[in-house]
């Protein structure tokens, strides 16, 4: 689905009037809830006047805007078409995923004999906002949040080439992640399958982490792939 062009000047919303004049930071907030919430699904091309005037900014900030989501993964900027959501084959993902559980797999011992106590400690902190906005109900905190612990774990193990790795690969299926955590009882068993991975990390047991962090993932992933059914296309 596209947005529909609309000849008359609509009268700007309350979020429109409160944007008015701030940063593409703000822009890409907005944009990118309506992507993780599915209000804006895979392949759907955005158009930039629609934004604009829902928004209540200019094409400045947004074009700016596209470009943190394109770095995130989540905008395809194609030349001549303008931005759209990024859209993965089953197989893209199922590979990615792989990926990312084997890059943790081999961050986790190192994190645990490399990993300061301040490093730890972030870690820490990061857990505890992201427990505080599952318990709001706060969906997309929890899942940024979510996504900085793991990139804050593999950064513990102090490999800067398996942070920039980690970080591209992260991004490009992190809209497809998201999924999984519309699912209410995957969510509370993601928070307590977090607390074990807190506590190996504090405690140095870098062989628990390892497996934690895999079946994490695992199960994880086995909940979203339900979760996206046919909102992934299918293999041809």
């Amino acid at each position: 689905m596209q947005y529909a062009p609309d000849t008359a000047t609509p009268e700007p919303v309350p979020e429109a009037r409160s944007l008015r004049g701030r940063s593409a930071a703000f822009v890409a907030e907005r944009i990118r809830e309506r992507i993780l919430s599915g209000q804006l699904p895979p392949g759907e091309r955005l158009s930039e006047r629609s934004l604009t005037e829902g928004l209540g900014v200019t094409r400045t900030p947004l074009r700016e805007a596209f470009k943190i989501l394109e770095a995130e993964g989540l905008l395809a900027i194609v030349p001549n078409r303008g931005a759209q959501v990024v859209e993965l084959s089953p197989a893209d993902v199922d590979m990615a995923m792989e990926l990312l559980a084997g890059l943790e797999s081999v961050a986790a011992e190192l994190a645990c004999a490399r990993g300061t106590d301040e490093q730890f400690a972030k870690v820490a902190l990061l857990h505890a906002r992201m427990v505080a906005c599952q318990r709001a109900g706060d969906l997309v905190g929890y899942f940024r949040v979510n996504q900085d612990i793991h990139q804050h774990i593999v950064d513990c193990a102090d490999n800067p080439a398996l942070s920039r790795v980690y970080r591209t690969e992260s991004a490009r299926v992190r809209l497809y992640r998201f999924a999984g955590n519309r699912v209410s009882t995957r969510w509370s068993r993601a928070v307590s399958e977090h607390e074990q991975i807190l506590l190996a990390l504090q405690q140095r047991q870098g062989p628990l982490l390892r497996e934690l962090l895999r079946a994490h993932h695992l199960n994880g992933w086995r909940v979203t792939r339900k979760v996206l059914g046919n909102e992934l296309q299918p293999d041809l």
